[in-house]
């Protein structure tokens, strides 16, 4: 079973959807004690980093206990943002913490913000959330805000400037974009991540 968390930014239906074509069980957790039994655990998200201040207590505690177990967690998009320590986005609010660094406002010469669209992605080391991904790949992205490139960097992409497109650590792994709106690459990343998670 692979709990989804719902903390009010952004629709699940399409994470589910995406989950559900490749054979997931999905549990959408109604309070943190439902984690007990996840095999893994998606944060998703769109919007406002202040968003996963409701996080913050009990779910940290439930997601981080899983984490202690050696189970999986999966940051999408704002999800994967929350990670990090903070976002300049919100300053008041912390991040998980499980990755260096604070996530910033892309700043570019000439390019749009938001970041809406299709981009490649430059692989710069083999993670076992990008197997079976190459170089060039393209994926479906809708931000504002980013990570900082660095060493949990498996992945970036460049809108202005490079960011983390891909991060992983151990049984920890981020995507900036969205896995379930790009395609048969984008189920692979999720496929990788229910291999972690048996």
């Amino acid at each position: 079973m692979i709990a989804l968390i719902d903390y009010g930014a952004g629709n699940l239906t399409s994470v589910r959807k995406a989950l559900g074509a490749i054979g997931a069980d999905v549990l959408v957790p109604s309070v943190p004690s439902d984690l007990a039994d996840a095999r893994g655990v998606i944060v998703p998200g769109v919007g406002h980093f202040g968003a996963t201040r409701v996080l913050q207590g009990d779910w940290t505690d439930a997601i981080l206990e899983r984490i202690g177990e050696g189970r999986p967690l999966l940051g999408i998009c704002l999800g994967m943002q929350w990670l990090f320590e903070g976002s300049e986005e919100a300053p008041d609010v912390p991040g998980l913490g499980l990755l260096a660094g604070r996530c910033g406002r892309l700043a570019g010469a000439g390019v749009k913000v938001p970041h809406v669209g299709w981009n490649a992605i430059d692989l710069a080391r083999q993670g076992t959330i990008a197997a079976g991904i190459t170089p060039g790949t393209q994926f479906y992205f809708t931000h504002s805000f980013v990570a900082p490139v660095s060493g949990d960097t498996v992945a970036s992409a460049t809108h202005g400037e490079p960011f983390a497109a891909i991060v992983e650590r151990g049984q920890v792994a981020g995507v900036q974009f969205h896995p379930e709106k790009s395609g048969d690459a984008g189920l692979t990343i999720l496929r990788n991540f229910l291999e972690l998670a048996r």
